[in-house]
C-alpha cells in the first residue's frame, strides 16, 4: 500500500513570535517535551516496520521541530529506511544544517518558511544557500502580508532560480486583483492559494491514501476534519480507508488542498508534493492576469495559514 502520512505531535513550542500563529513564542514544559519525544519515536518505530508498505510522511508541528534533537534524528533515520519514499517536514530553518550530512537526501526534503522580522534576512538566506549546496530538496515561503512585499521580492531574486518560493494567502486578508498580480508575479501559483476552495461533496484523497495522525496515534482523515478513523498502533484505522468526499465547506490551506482531486496539484507537484517543491519551476505570468481555480470561493478561513 501507498500511504502519505501527516504527522503532528504535541509539540506546540517555537522560538518565533509571529502574530499571525496562535503557538508564537509558546514554551513546552520539561515534561511535554518528554511526551512529545516519546510520541515521535512511537511513531518512528511504527514508520520504521511498515516495510510492507510504501510511507511518505509530513511533520506538520505547530512548534518548530527541527531546534530540537529528536526530529533531526528522527528524519535522519527515516531517510535511509528502503520502503520511506519521502521524509519532510515544515520548519522556520533556525536550525543549524550539519544534521543533513547524515541523512539521505534522495528521500529528505524540507519546507521551509521565511518570516521577516523574526530572523535576520541575510541569515536566512545563508542557510537556504547552504542547503542548495548541500543537494537537499526544499522549498521557500512567505506569508502573503502587505509588509512583507519587499523581503519576498528581495529573496526571490536572491535565491538560486531552481528553488520555488511560494505565497500563502494571510487568513483574513481579501486580495484585491492588482495586489494579487504583485504577488502571482513572485510565484505563479499563488492563485490557488488566494482564496480557500470550495470542497464539500468533492473527491479528495485524504482518508484513502493520505491520513493526518496525532502524537496519540489517532487517525483522522486529514488535519482540517476530526472524524476518527481509527488508531494507528493497532491497526484500526485501515478498515476505515477509502474513497470519500470532502465534509467541509471549504479548504483554504496547501496540506489539505492539494489532495483534493478537483485540483490537478498532484500533477504540478509531481514527486514533491510534501515538500511543496513543484516538478517545474512555475515560469512568470504573463502580461495577462491568472484567473483564480473556478473552484475558489471567499469563505471563513478554518485556521491559520502561516505556514
Amino acid at each position: 500500500m501507498d500511504l502519505t502520512v501527516l504527522y503532528r505531535g504535541p509539540l506546540a513550542s517555537c522560538d518565533y513570535d509571529c502574530p499571525y500563529c496562535p503557538f508564537a513564542k509558546r514554551r513546552d514544559s520539561p515534561a511535554e517535551l518528554r511526551a512529545d519525544r516519546a510520541a515521535l519515536e512511537r511513531f518512528a518505530r511504527w514508520a520504521g516496520s511498515q516495510r510492507d508498505d510504501r510511507l511518505s510522511l509530513l511533520f506538520t508541528p505547530w512548534g518548530e521541530g527541527l531546534v530540537r534533537s529528536w526530529y533531526r534524528r528522527t528524519l535522519t533515520e527515516l531517510s535511509h529506511l528502503p520502503h520511506i519514499r519521502r521524509v519532510a517536514i515544515q520548519t522556520n530553518l533556525s536550525c543549524r544544517t550539519d544534521w543533513l550530512a547524515g541523512a539521505d537526501l534522495a528521500t529528505l526534503a524540507l519546507w521551509c518558511t521565511y518570516h521577516p522580522g523574526q530572523t535576520p534576512y541575510d541569515r536566512f538566506l545563508a542557510k537556504c544557500r547552504e542547503l542548495a549546496i548541500l543537494g537537499v530538496r526544499f522549498s521557500v515561503g512567505v506569508v502573503g502580508l502587505p509588509e512583507h512585499l519587499a523581503a519576498a521580492r528581495r529573496l526571490r531574486a536572491d535565491l538560486p532560480g531552481h528553488v520555488y518560493l511560494w505565497i500563502n494567502a494571510a487568513e483574513g486578508h481579501t486580495y484585491q486583483d492588482a495586489e494579487a498580480d504583485e504577488w502571482t508575479a513572485l510565484d505563479p501559483l499563488f492563485p490557488y492559494s488566494r482564496r480557500p476552495h470550495a470542497s464539500a461533496g468533492l473527491p479528495c484523497r485524504t482518508g484513502d491514501t493520505v491520513v493526518s495522525v496525532d502524537g496519540a496515534g489517532t487517525v483522522r482523515r486529514c488535519h482540517f476534519v476530526r472524524d476518527e478513523l481509527g488508531n494507528l498502533y493497532d491497526g484500526s484505522y485501515r478498515a476505515a480507508l477509502r474513497p470519500r468526499p470532502c465534509p467541509l465547506a471549504s479548504c483554504d490551506c496547501h496540506i489539505g488542498y492539494v489532495h483534493l482531486e478537483t485540483l490537478p496539484l498532484y500533477d504540478v507537484f509531481a514527486g514533491g508534493v510534501l515538500e511543496r517543491v513543484p516538478a517545474a519551476v512555475p515560469a512568470p505570468p504573463s502580461a495577462t492576469r491568472l484567473p483564480a481555480p473556478a473552484s475558489a470561493t471567499r469563505l471563513p478561513a478554518p485556521r491559520s495559514r502561516g505556514r
